[in-house]
């Protein structure tokens, strides 16, 4: 598996967990459970946005990674 192959599973992994969260977020009757839950969205949503430009920066620097 090529680091592309590898940045790409993992951000894939990450936007599922995020989804994952975004619900329980949703579901839960827990004031305090739900402010957890929207927090751990936020960072996710930040290292996800953050790993979106590393790879573009990849791709752009190292063409063979593009659409791996």
């Amino acid at each position: 598996m090529t680091v592309g192959s590898q940045l790409k599973q993992t951000l894939a992994s990450l936007k599922g967990s995020r989804a994952t969260l975004r619900i329980y977020a949703e579901q839960s009757q827990h004031e305090q459970a739900v402010h957890v839950f929207s927090e751990a969205v936020k960072v996710l949503n930040d290292i996800i946005v953050d790993l979106e430009t590393r790879i573009r920066s990849l791709e752009f620097f190292e063409p063979q990674y593009k659409g791996s």
